[in-house]
């Protein structure tokens, strides 16, 4: 294993990625992402047929950006925060849509922020019936990151992806499926079995006219995704120093019940 922040097993042509920092319901920090994009790499090896992407624990899938780890820097500097983290972020994304094997995401609980973006450059998603999404970018006050702004609109469409990002509500299971976010909802006690059932299905198929598939796809709705990413590098980076996200994290460190935002 690379850190402890992924784990990585791979059996009968699957490799499983767990997001595995339960603690904090795996929340993205720097050890997870790199965690994240070794385990990918890693899923390159011919003898890979299908990919499952799921988080330890039965809390959360992923809990987005881990903002509480930001305190290891100096004076809390969230410039440097996200600059460590959507550099490589840009990486994973990229080499999650150029793996020519399909990508499963399993998703076994909350999925918030970057975990939304996580399941979205997967290629099928699958959740059980108590999942609850929320896309909390702009709830906090910050641009979206990791193809979220790509992923999510072709998904869902782009009056749904601009209902989401500018209302930012809870969006349970049922209305994920209705909406295309996720393409399967299964009863919380099922999404293991059924996890395992997709994946051996696709492990066992044309993994050539797969993978031209996934690519031939990429070409069509994602030519400009390495510029799209860099653009919403960009856009964090700007938004991390207003007065608006400051807001947004002090509502999330509990400083603050309700964030006043001001457009600054």
């Amino acid at each position: 294993m690379f850190n402890d922040a992924v784990l990585l097993s791979k059996q009968d042509g699957i490799a499983t990625i767990t997001m595995n920092r339960p603690k904090v319901m795996n929340a993205l920090d720097a050890d997870m992402l790199n965690g994240l994009t070794w385990a990918f790499q890693q899923c390159f090896d011919e003898s890979i047929r299908a990919v499952v992407l799921t988080g330890a624990g039965d809390k959360a899938f992923c809990f987005g950006g881990d903002i509480a780890s930001a305190a290891k820097y100096g004076d809390g500097d969230l410039q440097a925060f996200f600059r460590d983290l959507t550099i490589p972020a840009a990486r994973l994304i990229t080499d999650m849509r150029k793996l020519p094997k399909p990508i499963i995401a399993s998703i076994n609980g909350v999925c918030v922020g970057a975990g939304v973006s996580f399941a979205a450059a997967c290629d099928l998603r699958i959740c059980h019936s108590e999942v609850i999404f929320k896309q909390a970018y702009t709830g906090v006050g910050i641009s979206q990151d990791c193809g979220y702004s790509q992923m999510v609109p072709i998904i869902v469409g782009l009056g749904r992806a601009s209902e989401i990002a500018f209302l930012d509500e809870v969006i349970p299971a049922a209305q994920a499926l209705e909406w295309g976010l996720v393409n399967k909802v299964v009863a919380s006690d099922e999404l293991a079995a059924a996890t395992a059932k997709l994946a051996a299905r696709l492990a066992a198929g044309p993994t050539q006219a797969y993978a031209w598939s996934k690519a031939l796809m990429n070409k069509c709705l994602l030519p400009f995704l390495e510029l799209q990413l860099e653009l919403e590098r960009e856009g964090v980076m700007a938004t991390s120093i207003s007065d608006d996200y400051k807001e947004g994290v002090a509502v999330y460190t509990g400083q603050k019940k309700k964030p006043e935002f001001t457009g600054k």
